[in-house]
């Protein structure tokens, strides 16, 4: 059988024709050095610091310490496999989120994988997890209150949509209470909430999600959880995706609260991958940066403004201090980032005093731009009747005779801090949060005992729902007050049928 050569010389053409050069460029480095979950590789001359790397078995690193000759490597999830001599490449990425909607409701942990065994997310976009905070002109001034339904916060210390309030105080002094109780308030209100759990135990954060699956705030709220048994880089870049997912949502137009729990556990992370990378210790042993670490996290939350769509991110980071001292390193760093904080105090929460906000610590550098006009008219001196109250309070005890109008600031300071307790997971929209504080100031409560208060609010607002929906809706609807003499009226008709307890 003979070859002919116009077959040899068409087989060449055809094959010269179907040739394609697919020659994939990549720069590859070599492991010089592991452990402790940190790699150092040579041979990356070219990457970027925050870029993403990626090592023969598969595992994923972020690119940190960029020094002369090699590369200092926080390797993202388990290390036991990697060895010196193997090879790590440069992917071209930086760090990137899943964002959308399809994450409410979902478990989810800082690489935005679904970890709540309801299978994986349907997400088709991303972000990265670093990026610029908005601009001075992309903003407009926070005018919007954030209801968070607690009655000592939105009257003394009101926080508004796209501002950044810290939550500040020991541990066991009910701060994570206060982030659950505002997002459950959210319910109707136009609000997507993110809730970030760093360094907690895994069945914290379970008991966590599962109060907003009883309540229904599942349906708003996406949970991400970088527990205690995670390695340090993934508590690191948990706020991170957070912010990142809740972002995705800001630049459509929407509203998003974010709770950070806690930014201590997360400076600690830092700290331990910076140790760990031998970068030089400062105060505290936290690294130079660690200021930066917050900022730039904190920053990102604003109000946008009307041209870029309107939409807000509001931040609740959460600092934990130890024996009370907020004058301490990472405290002090995150008060002077924020707009103000909301201090609970543990001496106040034995007592009884729930939840323990201490009014004279406490700030929103916002105030009253963050609250309805209603509740701005009647809580205008409630701080400072809480602070005399106080201070009288301390004299008092050291004497017995007293005139009649500090007998009666004491009887109405005594009263105010019954007034502003509440209940666990029992957030009070704010026209009735009105009404109770306009019967304080307006001394509908100065002869009912104590002891009565918390059922008289209670019998309160049912007297009210059945009889004067007029009045509520008014202060829902146009936030100001109802005429005085109707909202006196009725406090004085219910009044005349509460039955004071023997």
């Amino acid at each position: 059988m003979s070859i002919k050569a116009e077959e040899i010389s068409a087989l060449i053409k055809q094959q010269i024709e179907n040739y394609q050069a697919d020659i994939e460029v990549s720069d590859v480095g070599t492991v010089i050095e592991i452990g402790d979950g940190i790699a150092r590789a040579h041979g990356l001359d070219n990457v970027m610091s925050g870029e993403l790397v990626e090592f023969s078995n598969g595992v994923m690193g972020l690119a940190q310490n960029l020094e002369e000759t090699n590369v200092g490597i926080v390797i993202l999830g388990p290390y036991t496999d990697i060895r010196e001599g193997d090879q790590v490449k440069r992917t071209g990425r930086i760090m990137e989120v899943p964002v959308g909607e399809e994450l409410l409701g979902r478990v989810v942990n800082p690489l935005g994988q679904p970890i709540d065994g309801k299978g994986p997310a349907e997400t088709t976009k991303t972000r990265p997890i670093e990026a610029a905070a908005p601009g001075v002109m992309d903003r407009k001034s926070v005018d919007e209150p954030l209801q968070t339904g607690i009655k000592a916060i939105d009257a003394l210390v009101p926080i508004g949509r796209g501002q950044r309030e810290l939550i500040i105080g020991d541990r066991q002094t009910g701060k994570t209470t206060v982030a659950v109780d505002t997002i459950l308030n959210q319910k109707d209100q136009d609000m997507i909430c993110i809730y970030v759990a760093i360094g907690q135990k895994d069945s914290t954060v379970r008991a966590t999600t599962e109060v907003f699956r009883r309540y229904g705030a599942l349906d708003y709220t996406i949970v991400v959880s970088a527990g205690a048994s995670e390695p340090a880089p993934l508590q690191y870049l948990a706020p991170y995706a957070g912010v990142s997912m809740g972002e995705e949502f800001m630049y459509n137009g929407k509203h998003v609260l974010v709770v950070y729990d806690d930014l201590s556990k997360q400076a600690t992370a830092y700290r331990e991958l910076s140790l760990l990378l031998k970068r030089p210790p400062g105060r505290e042993a936290f690294p130079g940066d660690v200021f930066y670490l917050h900022s730039r996290l904190l920053e990102r939350a604003a109000k946008l403004s009307d041209a870029k769509g309107g939409g807000s991110l509001t931040a609740l980071p959460f600092v934990e201090t130890q024996a009370g001292d907020i004058s301490a390193y990472i405290p002090t760093n995150v008060i002077s980032i924020t707009d103000g904080q909301i201090f609970l105090q543990s001496d106040l929460f034995f007592s009884g005093v729930r939840p323990a906000i201490n009014p004279g610590l406490s700030v929103s550098r916002v105030g009253g731009s963050a609250q309805i006009k209603a509740m701005r008219k009647v809580a205008g001196t409630l701080r400072l009747d809480l602070a005399s109250y106080r201070e009288l309070e301390s004299f008092a005890q050291f004497g017995s005779d007293l005139d009649k109008a500090t007998q009666a600031k004491l009887n109405r300071g005594a009263r105010t801090v019954e007034v502003l307790k509440q209940g666990l997971h029992k957030p009070i929209v704010v026209e009735k949060q009105v009404m109770i504080i306009y019967s304080l100031v307006n001394g509908y409560l100065d002869d009912v005992a104590v002891e009565d208060i918390t059922r008289f609010e209670a019998e309160l607002f049912d007297y009210l729902d059945a009889n004067h929906t007029d009045i509520l809706a008014k202060i829902r609807e146009t936030g100001k007050l109802a005429e005085s003499e109707q909202m006196n009226q009725a406090i004085e008709n219910f009044k005349q049928q509460f039955v004071v307890s023997q």
